[in-house]
C-alpha cells in the first residue's frame, strides 16, 4: 500500500480544513514546498496536492505551487481542484503534474472527463469520490448530488478508471479513523479497484487496517500535521 501526503492549498499556502469546511481552516506551512521538501527527504514519492481555492472557484487557481513543488522536487504529484476544462486540465499536466483527479467534474461534464481518459490515458487520470451517506459530494463538498456511490463507481470503472481516491468527508480532518466499513463494501463489489482511501487516518494501526483491507493507497493529511504520525515513521513504511 502506498503512503501518500496530502498538501491543501488556500492562498498558496498549506492548510487543512475539517470536514470541507473553509471556516474551520488551520494554516501549517506557509510555502508549501516546505514540506513537500520535507516529505522527500524522508522517502516520500507520491504527494497528493489539492487546490481548494481552484474547487470553490472551479478554476486552477495556486498552479504556481504545483510548478515550484514539481520543479525542486522529485516527488509524483497528483493533482486536484478546479480542473474543469480542456484549458485547466494542460495547466495542470504543464505545470507538473503527474496524474490529475477529478471529482465534480465526472459528475458535472461526463464527456468531458470521458475524453480526458481517452486522451490522456487512465494511468494519468484519478476518479475523486468525494462521499456523503453514500452519495456523491461536489464542488469543494458544499454540494451533495443524488448520484450513489457504487453506481458512480461501477460507470467509470468499465470505462476504464483504474485508480479511485475516495474520501468520506464525515470523517476528514477529525483524526478518528478511516471509514473502514465503507472500503470494505467499495473493495467486496469492485475487487479490482485500486482503492485509495481518504479521510479519518489517525494513527500507524489505521495504515494497517487499510493495508489488510486491500486498498492500495491511503492519504494522510491532517495525522502528520498535528504530530499523530511522524515522517520518520512514514520513511520506515515506505
Amino acid at each position: 500500500m502506498q503512503i501518500i501526503p496530502a498538501i491543501d492549498l488556500i492562498d498558496g499556502k498549506c492548510v487543512r480544513l475539517t470536514q470541507g469546511d473553509y471556516a474551520k481552516k488551520s494554516t501549517y506551512f506557509e510555502d508549501p514546498l516546505d514540506m513537500a521538501k520535507q516529505l522527500e527527504d524522508h522517502g516520500i514519492q507520491r504527494l497528493h496536492l489539492v487546490d481548494l481555492d481552484g474547487a470553490k472557484s472551479q478554476k486552477i487557481v495556486n498552479w504556481k505551487v504545483l510548478q515550484r513543488i514539481a520543479n525542486h522536487t522529485d516527488l509524483i504529484i497528483d493533482f486536484g481542484g478546479g480542473i474543469k476544462s480542456d484549458e485547466s486540465i494542460k495547466i495542470a499536466f504543464d505545470c507538473g503534474a503527474a496524474m490529475i483527479t477529478g471529482g465534480s467534474i465526472a459528475v458535472k461534464n461526463q464527456a468531458l472527463f470521458l475524453s480526458w481518459i481517452d486522451q490522456y490515458g487512465a494511468d494519468k487520470i484519478i476518479l475523486g469520490a468525494d462521499v456523503k451517506r453514500e452519495f456523491i459530494a461536489t464542488h469543494g463538498w458544499k454540494e451533495t448530488s443524488n448520484l450513489n456511490l457504487f453506481d458512480f463507481l461501477d460507470f467509470y470503472l468499465k470505462k476504464g478508471i483504474q485508480q479511485v481516491i475516495c474520501t468520506d468527508i464525515a470523517k476528514d480532518g477529525m483524526l478518528k479513523g478511516p471509514s473502514i466499513e465503507l472500503y470494505q463494501k467499495i473493495i467486496s463489489k469492485f475487487p479490482s479497484i485500486q482503492l485509495i482511501a481518504s479521510g479519518g487516518v489517525s494513527n500507524l494501526e489505521d495504515l494497517g487496517v487499510l493495508q489488510k483491507l486491500g486498498c492500495s493507497g491511503a492519504i494522510i493529511g491532517k495525522a502528520i500535521y498535528e504530530g499523530k504520525i511522524s515522517l520518520a515513521e512514514l520513511s520506515i513504511l515506505n
